[in-house]
């Protein structure tokens, strides 16, 4: 824990100076936006260990079940318009006004500091492997967790990423890895960035940060929205459900697509994790025009069957007739014209939704 570079770095005094400038930060250790909203908890967090070591069904898909669609390098030329590859869990490439962007990039197979500390990638594989990745324009990542900064995936992108932006504290992790200072662009809560005619502003999250068992909570977490002139895109990050989703869309008008935290949820840890049905409520707040349900389909890291937050989110999502994308790993999403019906790939029966349903 002291020597291996996967924990990465303490915030230096400087660090912390810089730290003091931020509302939410209190000296010692940053601090969620609002107190967590009243829950009737079904669970403690020591049943829920115990179920996590006892093992429950379904937890884990059977080998073959989720597969990668290849993607080739030709088809990332074609930039025109916003096009979206999802690479599992909550990793994804935006390609915007001809630039090229990743968020929370994870290509190691396991979502662990060691590879016995965690289940393997569900598809086995990527669906492009790293080297073959086009320049990258920026890199955006919403927290510190090991689920969502990948020292694996800053080996790979550091020749290969123009830019860094992350919340506050995250920059020390990359500066400790090798990414110089002046790529990385560290933010605070509704603070933002531009880029010619695009503005990047992190956003207020319910979570908390940290790698290593002691020392919580020494960076900030957060969401990204990304304004152009003519289209909204905003990442959840990690979050529990609370007002901030409300406020997003007072602060920054209605979103077109929204891709948001659904899974590795649980009632013992719910106040820093949506369930699915509030996945689609904070799609609501945010008045979005389509969602997509990410933080699912690659790793198992709770206890719930690893297809529950899909089957959980399309039947809420018609409940509330909230337009909804389920991609592949790896299919290409066009998100000016994204699919108007849900074809469910994690359910053998494979039924398709219409779009009446969704």
């Amino acid at each position: 824990m002291f020597l291996s570079p996967q924990f990465g770095s303490r915030p230096s005094d400087e660090d912390r100076q810089r730290f003091e400038q931020s509302n939410h930060f209190n000296g010692s250790t940053f601090d969620n936006m609002t107190a967590p909203l009243p829950r009737d908890s079904e669970s403690s967090g020591l049943q829920a260990a115990l179920s996590f070591m006892r093992g429950t069904p379904g937890r884990t898909p059977k080998p073959g079940t989720v597969d990668a669609i290849t993607i080739h390098p030709d088809d990332l030329s074609r930039t025109d318009g916003p096009q979206l590859y999802w690479f599992g869990h909550s990793s994804f490439m935006l390609q915007l006004n001809q630039r090229n962007f990743l968020f929370d990039p994870v290509f190691a197979d396991v979502a662990a500091p060691h590879p016995w500390l965690g289940s393997k990638r569900y598809s086995g594989k990527l669906p492009i492997q790293p080297d073959a990745l086009p320049r990258i324009d920026a890199v955006f990542i919403s927290h510190d967790h090991y689920d969502h900064l990948d020292l694996t995936a800053i080996r790979h992108l550091i020749d290969k990423a123009e830019r860094f932006y992350v919340p506050l504290g995250v920059g020390t992790h990359l500066r400790g890895w090798g990414v110089e200072a002046f790529r990385i662009v560290e933010l605070d809560w509704w603070q933002n960035a531009t880029m010619d005619e695009l503005t990047f502003t992190l956003t207020p999250a319910q979570h908390f940060s940290g790698r290593r068992l002691t020392g919580q909570n020494q960076s900030l977490w957060g969401g990204w929205h990304l304004r152009a002139p003519d289209f909204t895109f905003y990442f959840s990050g990690d979050s529990g459900y609370n007002t901030h989703f409300k406020e997003i869309r007072n602060r920054l008008g209605p979103v077109d697509v929204a891709l948001l935290e659904c899974g590795q949820y649980n009632t013992a840890w719910a106040d820093v994790h949506m369930m699915p049905e509030e996945t689609v409520q904070a799609a609501r707040d945010l008045d979005a025009a389509v969602m997509m349900p990410v933080h699912w389909g690659a790793f198992t890291l709770s206890i719930h069957a690893w297809n529950e937050p899909a089957q959980r989110v399309v039947a809420e999502a018609r409940k509330q007739n909230q337009s909804i994308i389920v991609p592949r790993i790896g299919e290409r999403v066009d998100l000016r014209s994204p699919p108007t019906s849900v074809r469910p790939w994690w359910d053998v029966r494979l039924e398709t939704i219409t779009p009446q349903e969704a």
